[in-house]
């Protein structure tokens, strides 16, 4: 039976440090120090955990911020499952967690950064959750260690999850616009970087027209031959 629960001690912290280096392959110069668990935990962010009886297998945290306007949201900055347990629901009983606990101390939007490229995080984002993006930053991370971005510019979508919304509201937009990515970009990052680049490129410059243009992307299509971001009005 795998639970899930916050993390509050410094052997559990250092747990969830390895389940971060395990997942993202950093150098130690990337890797989020044990320390910055123990303080987002203490200034009212929050670390949960998954466990299978007494092993670690996943693992999110999120960490309090505050908008220019003065709007207190999370940045969930990290989410975390072991190969083993991904696929099986994990990671969206992580984020229910987290969003079940935010409702609590009353914060109602909770955001995070995902790769654009990554069609089965773009639907788990945005079908699964129910989250929208507004916002494309480019190189966001700048360059990363990680295997995950194979040397590409680390580029990003924003999702904002409004939890106390619902989904209802998305599903009745008018489509404006479409934007395509290869259901086989992985291969391709790999084998035609360049291509891989080009598809990047051409992307990030019709999602920022796009959000420029006031749309948003309230929805996603995952085929066998591509994953499509939908964008419409919102709210």
């Amino acid at each position: 039976m795998i639970g899930v629960r916050p993390l509050s001690t410094i052997a559990e912290f250092s747990e969830a440090l390895r389940l971060q280096q395990c997942t993202w392959g950093f150098t130690d110069i990337e890797v989020f120090p044990l320390r910055f668990y123990i303080v987002v935990n203490k200034i009212g962010g929050l670390v949960l955990a998954a466990f299978d009886d007494a092993q670690m297998v996943g693992f999110s945290l999120a960490m309090p911020g505050i908008k220019r306007d003065g709007h207190a949201y999370w940045h969930s900055h990290m989410l975390a499952v072991l190969p083993a347990y991904r696929n099986s629901g994990l990671g969206r009983r992580l984020k229910l967690e987290q969003r079940a606990a935010a409702v609590v101390r009353g914060i109602d939007l909770i955001e995070w950064t995902f790769d654009p490229l990554n069609v089965k995080n773009a639907y788990f984002n945005i079908e699964r959750l129910g989250a929208i993006v507004r916002r494309y930053v480019e190189n966001q991370y700048g360059e990363s260690s990680s295997p995950l971005d194979l040397g590409m510019p680390t580029d990003r979508c924003v999702a904002e999850w409004w939890i106390a919304r619902g989904e209802a509201p998305r599903a009745a937009r008018k489509i404006e616009e479409r934007i395509a990515v290869p259901a086989g970009i992985d291969r391709m990052r790999r084998e035609e970087p360049e291509r891989s680049r080009e598809i990047q490129r051409a992307n990030a410059a019709r999602f920022q027209a796009c959000f420029t243009n006031g749309l948003a992307v309230v929805g996603f299509d995952r085929g066998e031959a591509e994953g499509v971001y939908l964008l419409g009005r919102w709210p």
